[in-house]
């Protein structure tokens, strides 16, 4: 027998599925230990019987499917399960069904693609905290410029945003957008290029952006949208994504000509830390406050991108995963002289070697050290 009750791993994986679909299999381990879910979902792809710890109702059937092989092998719901997502929520079941064609998944790479890419999206940000489930968050306009975004850190779903007024289909026809996050009325236009380099379509994404850039306008009163979040498997990969290698001629399609901030967070559990430290108030500022003495601040006024000057040498802190700034840093750092100084989590180091080829000197600081700045307490995970 299974107890079915609110916050146990098999409601807040089930709540998941009610909204992303099918998740991928050997991405287990960014909904918190792999080994447990693992055991879990194969023990449920047998029948079982569950019991509703609140209302006390009772169930048999098998809860889980496993489909296709390999790096396309997917975790979804059975057919005859899914009765159980009324337990989760009144809306869950409608949902879903609208959602994902009744029960009837499209077969090609493409759509099991970009499942994949939200649903691990969406894993990440509700366990840094952000409030994801559609059904749960107020529905997005586009006839009247209103506060419907809620003020505490939220992300929605690309289906959430493609529905507003999306009358042209050419507008998003080409964009990657998984999400948009918002975090003190920060937005940021979230992407996931998971192991490889994302497939960038400049001219698809400035337009994109530009139609986002409305929704979020009317309905978070906030008139610029120039950030964005880059999640990845490999700060290399993001890197080649922002450069977009395969145009390296046409710099004004590049990911860094629409976003003047791109922020990498890596898919593992160091990431799921620094979205918490995004979801906080003012954390940039927040951050260098700690670090530096207010006399050593450049205040971004300085003749380059760095963040302080501290006995006569340059100080960048890549604390904030912003690899635009970092490519900035890079290009001046061979036409003035030093010393440089660059300051990271242990989890960037390799990449920073990498990317700076030896210019400059890396210096860590503990993710625990910046937590406890900005006072992020430890909090009981969703998953």
């Amino acid at each position: 027998m299974v107890q079915f009750r609110p916050g146990s791993h098999v409601s807040n994986l089930v709540a998941l599925l009610s909204f992303v679909g099918e998740f991928p299999f050997q991405s287990l381990e960014l909904l918190g230990s792999e080994r447990v879910y693992k055991a879990l979902i194969v023990r449920l792809t047998q029948p079982e019987h569950f019991v509703n710890s609140q209302t006390g109702e009772e169930m048999d059937c098998r809860l889980f499917t496993l489909n296709g092989g390999g790096q396309a092998k997917s975790v979804r719901l059975y057919k005859k399960a899914l009765h159980i997502l009324d337990w989760v929520h009144p809306d869950a079941y409608s949902y879903y069904m609208e959602a994902f064609w009744q029960h009837h998944f499209p077969g090609d790479d493409g759509h099991r693609e970009r499942h994949f890419r939200v649903a691990e999206m969406a894993a990440m940000f509700m366990r840094a905290g952000f409030q994801v489930c559609p059904y749960l968050l107020p529905e997005l306009q586009n006839q009247s410029r209103a506060n419907i975004v809620p003020g505490e850190p939220v992300l929605y779903l690309s289906r959430a945003l493609k529905s507003v007024g999306m009358d042209d289909a050419n507008k998003t026809k080409f964009t990657r957008i998984t999400g948009a996050a918002f975090s003190e009325e920060c937005p940021y236009v979230v992407y996931n290029a998971r192991g490889a380099v994302m497939k960038w379509q400049g001219r698809g994404e400035f337009k994109a952006l530009q139609s986002l850039t409305d929704i979020i306008r009317l309905n978070a009163g906030i008139d610029r949208v120039d950030s964005a979040i880059l999640l990845g498997n490999s700060p290399k990969v993001a890197l080649d994504t922002v450069l977009d290698a395969a145009h390296p001629h046409r710099k004004e399609f590049r990911f860094d000509a629409v976003y003047p901030c791109v922020h990498f967070i890596p898919m593992d559990e160091n990431g799921v830390r620094q979205l918490r430290i995004m979801a906080s108030p003012v954390w940039k500022e927040r951050i260098l406050d700690a670090l530096f003495l207010p006399e050593t601040r450049s205040y971004g006024s300085g003749r380059f991108e760095y963040d302080a000057c501290v006995d006569g040498g340059y100080v960048f802190s890549h604390l904030d995963g912003d690899l635009n700034r970092l490519i900035r840093f890079r290009e001046v750092m061979g036409q003035i002289p030093g010393p440089f100084e660059v300051l990271c989590y242990p989890h960037q180091v390799e990449f920073l070697r990498e990317c700076l080829a030896g210019n400059g000197t890396i210096k860590t600081i503990e993710l625990e050290a910046i937590e406890s700045a900005l006072d992020i307490k430890a909090r009981k995970e969703c998953f």
